[in-house]
């Protein structure tokens, strides 16, 4: 009996890598709620949902007016609680982010085994099919989804770090250039990207539920590694695309596919990335040794400082509501230590 259900499974190939095949199951599905099939999906700037850029800018503004507006109403109000809703939402994105891997993997690998990374990251047949084009989209869209990160974040009463919301609103507009950009490398930022999701967001729930996880230093590692990965295959793509383009005497592997405006958005998003999330390891985990002498201003205090800074509100007193004269913020407690808010 064992043997003959060793038979019957499915086998991973090339092909398969998770021995079914996995976009019948998603077409069907996609049928289901948006009336027809996948492989039907064209992406039409202009006339596709959240595919103008009006469309993405609005987007953004109401994103950052709610956030800020709602940590400010949020201020004479008790923390909401929402433990329950807080460990749904982090559930689900972890199966969002993991059945969006997994279907990428099974589009790419027949084209990096066959043809090789080069043409699966320059070429619009290898990096922009039609079905990674609907990955795209909705990898596009599941980032306004992860919006809501930061409203469980101001109705808990938590800080609102730079690093959290300016990743948030810059992640979505990437995501939109890279879209409109035509750009064939985008599937490696985003694999790399739906990879640290379904850890730190499985990371989040397990917390939610009130399990100690160990390995909470190692996501942030995880997430500056697959910036320095990203940033090896953006910065080739574009040098490639430029050097054929501009410098044809330089040396080069041929022409890569996209848009200028969308390699210099890749490049300088996630080479900030970079820097702020190397800048909030030092900062969270190599902390200055506490000593009984006042800090001195160094470079690492300084980390410390940045990782630790909350986007500041209208400067008011925090006892009485009143203006501070130096236009100093009041903290509302002396020397406590700051809430770190989520990365995503």
């Amino acid at each position: 009996m064992a043997l003959e259900l060793l038979q019957n499974f499915p086998v991973p190939t090339i092909d398969r890598p998770f021995g079914i095949h996995l976009w019948p199951i998603f077409d069907k599905a996609f049928e289901v709620v948006m009336g027809y099939p996948a492989s039907d999906f064209r992406f039409v700037e202009g006339k596709t949902p959240m595919s103008t850029f009006k469309e993405t800018a609005i987007a953004l503004v109401a994103y950052y007016v709610i956030i800020f507006g709602g940590r400010e109403i949020m201020k004479k109000r008790p923390a909401f609680q929402l433990n329950t809703l807080f460990m749904i939402h982090n559930l689900v994105l972890t199966l969002i982010s993991g059945a969006l891997l997994a279907l990428f993997i099974e589009q790419l690998l027949p084209t990096l085994w066959r043809r090789g990374i080069f043409f699966a990251i320059c070429d619009h047949e290898g990096g922009w099919t039609e079905p990674l084009v609907v990955l795209y989209y909705l990898n596009y869209l599941n980032k306004y989804l992860e919006f809501v990160d930061t409203v469980f974040l101001f109705l808990k009463k938590k800080p609102l770090t730079f690093l959290h919301t300016y990743h948030h609103g810059a992640t979505a507009l990437l995501c939109y250039t890279q879209l409109i950009g035509l750009t064939a490398v985008q599937w490696v930022v985003i694999c790399m990207n739906l990879l640290v999701h379904v850890v730190m967001y499985w990371y989040y729930f397990q917390s939610a539920r009130g399990i100690r996880i160990w390995w909470k230093k190692y996501i942030t590692m995880l997430q500056i590694l697959q910036f320095v990965f990203d940033l090896g295959f953006i910065y080739f793509a574009s040098y490639t695309y430029f050097s054929s383009t501009y410098f044809p005497w330089a040396p080069n592997a041929g022409k890569c596919a996209g848009e200028e405006f969308a390699a210099f958005a890749g490049i300088g998003v996630i080479t900030s990335y970079l820097f702020l999330f190397i800048s909030f390891y030092i900062a969270t985990y190599k902390k200055a040794a506490k000593t009984g002498r006042p800090r001195r201003n160094t470079g690492k205090q300084s980390l410390i400082d940045m990782k630790n800074f909350e986007v500041p509100s209208p400067a008011k007193n925090a006892a009485d509501g009143t203006p501070l004269s130096n236009g100093a913020i009041a903290s509302g407690r002396s020397n406590g230590p700051v809430t770190r808010s989520r990365k995503a």
